[in-house]
C-alpha cells in the first residue's frame, strides 16, 4: 500500500495543506518573550517556533479541527486529549500534527473493515447515495478489483432514470469484463434487481452489484423505490442485500453527516465508502463520520483511475490528512 500512500498524500494536500497552515498559525502566535530557534537549528532546519500549551493555544486548535470539518463534538475531544500531557509545555507544529495524526488513526481504527465476502453465491451489495456522489464510479472500480481478484461479478443498472448512470456503467463494464445489465429508461428498477438476480444465479456469479438511484429531493419516492428493490430481491433471497453501500463525496463536507442520517433510514447501511478526497480541503469530515456513527469505512477514493480506490487504512489516511510522511 506505500505507492497508495504516496497517492493519498499527494492527492490530499487541500486538506493537509489547511490544517498543517491552521496548527502553524496557532503555534506561531508565540508570545514575544519567547526564545528563538538557535543559530544551528536555524542553520539545519531542526528548531520549529513553540509556544507553551495554554488555554488559548487550545481554542485555536479547536478552531483549526473545526473549519477542517471534524464536527464539533470531534473537535473538541480530539484537542482535549491533545492537549492532555501537554498542557503549560511548549510544543511545535510537528507535535501537535504527529498527535493528531495519533488521535485520528485513534478514531478511525474500529471502522476500518474492508467489505466483508460472504459465501453466499451471489452476494447481493446494494450501492446507494445522492446523484453524483461517485456512486457509478465506485461501482465500477469495485467490480474490476473483485474481476481482478479471481471473482464474477454482475452489474445492475438500477438507476434507470439517468442514462448516463448507466453508460458510465456500461463503460466501466466493458473496461472491467463485466456484464452490465440494463433496462429501458424510465423502467422499474425493482424488475431489473430481481431479473439481475436470477442471471447471478444462473451464471453462478459471486457478486451481483447494484446501483440505485439517488434523488434525494424527493425523499418519500427514493425511499419506496429502494424499500421496493430489497422486497423484490428478497423474495429470491431473504438474506438479501447481504451488503448496503452508501457511497458519500467529501467535497460536501458536512452535508456527508446528514447523508448518513438520511440513508440509515431509507436503507440498512452497512459500510461507508468516500470519494473525491483528493478535491477537498475539509477531509476531516471522514473524522467526524468515524466518531458519530462508527460504521465500517471501507474504501477511500483520490480520482477516477481504477487504482485511485483503496481500502481504508487509518494511519495511512492520518498521516496524509495532517501532511505527514509515511512512517
Amino acid at each position: 500500500m506505500a505507492s497508495f500512500f504516496s497517492k493519498l498524500r499527494a492527492k490530499m494536500t487541500r486538506s493537509s495543506d489547511k490544517l498543517a497552515e491552521g496548527i502553524d498559525a496557532v503555534v506561531a502566535d508565540t508570545p514575544a518573550e519567547a526564545p528563538k530557534p538557535g543559530l544551528l537549528g536555524r542553520l539545519i532546519g531542526t528548531d520549529e517556533p513553540k509556544r507553551e500549551f495554554d488555554d488559548a493555544m487550545l481554542e485555536g486548535l479547536e478552531e483549526v479541527l473545526i473549519a477542517a470539518d471534524m464536527g464539533v463534538d470531534t473537535s473538541l475531544r480530539v484537542a482535549a486529549n491533545i492537549a492532555e500531557g501537554r498542557f503549560g509545555r511548549r510544543v511545535s507544529p510537528t507535535e501537535i500534527r504527529t498527535a493528531l495524526a495519533t488521535e485520528v488513526a485513534r478514531i478511525m481504527e474500529p471502522v476500518a473493515r474492508p467489505m466483508p465476502l460472504t459465501a453466499k453465491r451471489p452476494q447481493v451489495v446494494l450501492v446507494v447515495g445522492v446523484n453524483g456522489s461517485g456512486k457509478t464510479t465506485t461501482i465500477g472500480k469495485l467490480a474490476s478489483q473483485f474481476r481482478a481478484a479471481g471473482k464474477t461479478v454482475v452489474i445492475a443498472a438500477g438507476d434507470t432514470f439517468r442514462a448516463a448512470a448507466v453508460e458510465q456503467l456500461q463503460i466501466w463494464g466493458r473496461r472491467a469484463g463485466v456484464p452490465v445489465l440494463t433496462a429501458p429508461e424510465g423502467s422499474d428498477p425493482a424488475s431489473l434487481a430481481f431479473d439481475a438476480m436470477t442471471k447471478a444465479e444462473a451464471e453462478g456469479a459471486d457478486l451481483l452489484m447494484i446501483d440505485t438511484a439517488g434523488r434525494l429531493q424527493n425523499r418519500a419516492d427514493l425511499m419506496e423505490e429502494l424499500s421496493k428493490i430489497v422486497r423484490v430481491i428478497r423474495k429470491k433471497d431473504p438474506s438479501a442485500p447481504h451488503n448496503t453501500l452508501l457511497v458519500l463525496d467529501a467535497t460536501t463536507g458536512q452535508n456527508a453527516i446528514n447523508q448518513v442520517e438520511i440513508f440509515r433510514k431509507i436503507a440498512d447501511v452497512s459500510g461507508l465508502v468516500m470519494t473525491k478526497l483528493d478535491g477537498t480541503a475539509r477531509g476531516g469530515v471522514l473524522v467526524a463520520l468515524a466518531d458519530k456513527f462508527g460504521l465500517p469505512i471501507h474504501a477511500i477514493g483520490v480520482g477516477e483511475q481504477i487504482d485511485d480506490l483503496a481500502p481504508f487504512d487509518p494511519d495511512d489516511f492520518a498521516r496524509a490528512l495532517v501532511g505527514l510522511d509515511a512512517k
